[in-house]
């Protein structure tokens, strides 16, 4: 079997408050929930239909908690692709997600930037 990514983590401050996002607000699916103890928790959601997912890291220390919303420094670190990007984008901003621009084209689709919960900012693709 070649390789292939799955997953990636998402360092978050609480597990029930990202679960909530991520599925009331972008329509993930919640895909495993399961107690490691010690108030750990195996937390993965994705989009419906996708291959891979996102892990929800909860922080555990200071350094950690620190890194919640700014991953990848300020740039955008995740890119959700749809099949119909206006639909998407309707919801999403219905559902108070914060767009911080304008939809453009691009040779590769039509995208916008958005910011989750946290901050951490995202590419919402479209053809």
């Amino acid at each position: 079997m070649p390789q292939r990514l799955i997953l990636t983590a998402l360092v978050v401050r609480d597990y029930d408050e990202a679960i909530a996002y991520f599925t009331d607000i972008l329509g993930f699916a919640l895909r495993h929930d399961t107690a490691l103890g010690s108030g750990k928790r195996w937390v993965v959601v994705a989009p419906p239909g996708s291959a891979a997912g996102l892990l929800l890291a909860r922080a555990a220390d200071d350094r950690q908690r620190g890194a919640i919303g700014d991953q990848s420094g300020g740039r955008v670190f995740l890119f959700l692709e749809t099949d119909d990007f206006w639909r998407d984008h309707a919801a999403y901003t219905d559902r108070g997600v914060r767009f911080v621009e304008a939809p453009r084209r691009e040779s590769y689709g039509t995208v916008a930037v958005f910011e989750d919960l946290y901050g951490n900012r995202w590419d919402l693709i479209g053809p």
